[in-house]
């Protein structure tokens, strides 16, 4: 029996997760002056885009779990980057909103996406290409498919 298949070379999800992991090894020397981690750089990317945003649907758009997202909101919280209200309405659904802080900080961080795209030695219309398949990728909810 051939068992190429199972080569680490041969499998989709090795790069992805080694790729991954060296870009977020990459992020962390751009986010350390602001005092951020990669997961709360993306979560405030989130709130920048959809500020008042339920926490379900910030997990949901950021594929985080409410034990990996509640701490984190915490020290946002912490730091005066946002504030949590529950909705008048369902009073079970809570609220992320910035705060004045958390606004300014946008201005503060702007040009991070472009020195992470110098650190990568891929043409832009290749890093244009990698991300539009990610994208279909996660589209595809390949997780259901395979349940």
């Amino acid at each position: 029996m051939d068992y190429d298949q199972l080569k680490l070379k041969n499998q989709l999800c090795f790069p992805l997760y080694a790729a991954s992991k060296m870009t977020t090894r990459l992020y962390k020397p751009l986010l350390e002056p602001f005092e951020l981690t990669y997961t709360q750089y993306i979560t405030l990317l989130s709130l920048w885009e959809n500020d008042g945003i339920a926490v379900n649907e910030l997990g949901a758009t950021l594929y985080l779990d409410s034990g990996t997202l509640t701490p984190l909101l915490k020290k946002l919280e912490k730091r005066g980057l946002i504030t949590k209200a529950r909705y008048v309405a369902d009073e079970r659904s809570v609220k992320i909103n910035l705060t004045e802080e958390g606004w300014q900080l946008r201005e503060k961080v702007k040009d991070i996406p472009l020195k992470l795209a110098k650190c990568l030695d891929l043409p832009m219309s290749d890093i244009i290409a990698l991300h539009r398949i990610l994208h279909q990728m996660l589209k595809s909810q390949f997780e259901e498919a395979c349940m």
